[in-house]
């Protein structure tokens, strides 16, 4: 068996323990699937009445300096509200200035040129995370902005809500059932239908099976260029190479990725 078989086995080997709770996964699963992401909401949200008028997965949003950030999926309602929802398998990137992050680009995006910000619809930012990060035992942790007058506090109500929703949680409720479907690798065993179905399909189907090992293999190389492009930023900022070495020394790269190198080093000079 050769390399290329091997890494392919192992592809599908990996493909059996993928879940909603693997960003990846849940983003091709979710991408244009409109009732998939209507369902998380709802159940979410305790709303019944969101209706998801489009659907970006991998969406990159920047704000006025050029930093970005890339959104796991990406859903507008009928009535314009935003709405960005992130799953954090690591504790370590569900810390609050990330949410506050998102939540600003959701802003910066959702308000129209010229149109007034009493306008502005309102946007939520919604991780999901495989531990209880907060450690208070519940399904769902809301984070809302309060005003202190005298020993009151108000609500600020400027429509923008983040949550974060426990990954652990299995209560004999919709959110219960829902976080169990996140963790669940055999679409069989799944609750809702809206989710099985993609996952179904990814993990089951010929063709979906062909296009999750076309990623899958498409991200690995992806990660190989991007440690060649570290490597030869690296090399040129300690004086090993020169800029117009990089091609002689960094043949796999493209024109377009020596640029970026180029970019890059130009930069940080």
């Amino acid at each position: 068996m050769n390399t290329k078989e091997q890494m392919h086995r192992q592809d599908l080997e990996r493909l059996k323990l993928l879940r909603y709770m693997d960003d990846d996964f849940m983003t091709v699963c979710l991408a244009d699937n409109i009732e998939g992401v209507e369902l998380i909401l709802r159940i979410v949200l305790e709303r019944e009445d969101i209706t998801v008028k489009s659907v970006r997965t991998q969406e990159s949003l920047k704000n006025l300096q050029g930093r970005s950030a890339i959104l796991d999926v990406y859903a507008v309602d009928n009535t314009g509200k935003a709405y960005d929802i992130e799953i954090q398998r690591s504790d370590k990137g569900t810390g609050a200035k990330r949410a506050r992050h998102n939540s600003s680009l959701l802003d910066s995006h959702i308000l129209k040129l010229g149109a007034d910000t009493k306008d502005m619809p309102d946007s939520y930012v919604i991780f999901i995370t495989e531990n209880d990060v907060m450690k208070g035992n519940q399904p769902i942790y809301p984070v809302e902005k309060y005003v202190t007058i005298s020993e009151n506090k108000v609500l600020f109500n400027d429509g923008s809500h983040i949550l974060y929703v426990n990954g652990k949680y299995r209560g004999n409720d919709e959110i219960g059932k829902l976080m169990h479907d996140f963790s669940c690798t055999e679409p069989e065993d799944m609750n809702f239908e809206a989710l099985a179905q993609k996952a179904r399909y990814f993990k089951k189907d010929e063709k979906g099976v062909a296009a999750m090992c076309k990623m899958m293999e498409d991200m690995r190389n992806e990660a190989t260029r991007d440690k060649l492009k570290e490597k030869a930023i690296l090399m040129l900022k300690n004086g090993k190479i020169s800029l117009d070495e990089i091609q002689t020394f960094f043949s796999e790269l493209s024109n377009e990725e020596i640029e970026e190198v180029k970019a890059e080093v130009m930069q940080l000079a």
